[in-house]
Parts: structure tokens; C-alpha cells; sequence
């Protein structure tokens, strides 16, 4: 089993038990969208595995993120894995740049 739920008091709390790899992260991200779908939660948080978080978690991760983002439901993480999978998550909304001209100068 890859993840575990609990639905209580408008919360989602889902646990990755296991770290991805390639073969089953988008059957995570799959099975955590349909929950978000099925409990309609005020919010979710993801709980993420110990140990070193790899490629594949880091993935199903930012896809539950911009899922949720897009539906307003607000994802926290937690765990061990939580930091590192926060700093690689990016800015929360890219800013749009006009012609395609950088803008770092």
C-alpha cells in the first residue's frame, strides 16, 4: 500500500508509506487526487516518509500541490522528507514574463 488516509474535521491527512520511485508515483498522486476529490477537505496534509526524499516523491508531491493549488485547497507537508521536498517546490505562483525577456537585469 503506497499511502494511507484519515479524514477528520475538514482535514485530509494522507501518508506516504513508503518512498516512490518511477514505476508507482503517479499511482500516489492518482490515488491522493482522488481522495482530495472524494472528501472535498477544507485541507490536506501530506505526510512524507523518513529518510532521503527521492526524484519520484519530490514529483507526486508537486503534483498533489498543483492539484490542490487549483481546486484552493491548501497542502501542508510534514515529515521528515518535508523540508527538502519545500525548498523544491518553487515559488508558489510564477510570475508571467512580457515577450519572454528576462527580467533579472
Amino acid at each position: 500500500m503506497l499511502i494511507s488516509h484519515i479524514a477528520r474535521e475538514g482535514t485530509l491527512h494522507v501518508t506516504l508509506n513508503q518512498h516512490l520511485d518511477i514505476t508507482n508515483r503517479a499511482a500516489a498522486a492518482l490515488q491522493i487526487e482522488a481522495l482530495v476529490y472524494a472528501h472535498q477537505p477544507a485541507e490536506v496534509t501530506l505526510e512524507l516518509p523518513a529518510g532521503e526524499t527521492t526524484p519520484a516523491t519530490l514529483s507526486a508531491v508537486a503534483r498533489a500541490r498543483r492539484m490542490c493549488q487549483s481546486i484552493g485547497v491548501p497542502l501542508t507537508l510534514t515529515g521528515s522528507g518535508a523540508s527538502l521536498a519545500d525548498r523544491n517546490a518553487g515559488p508558489a505562483s510564477p510570475r508571467r514574463l512580457e515577450y519572454g525577456a528576462r527580467q533579472d537585469h
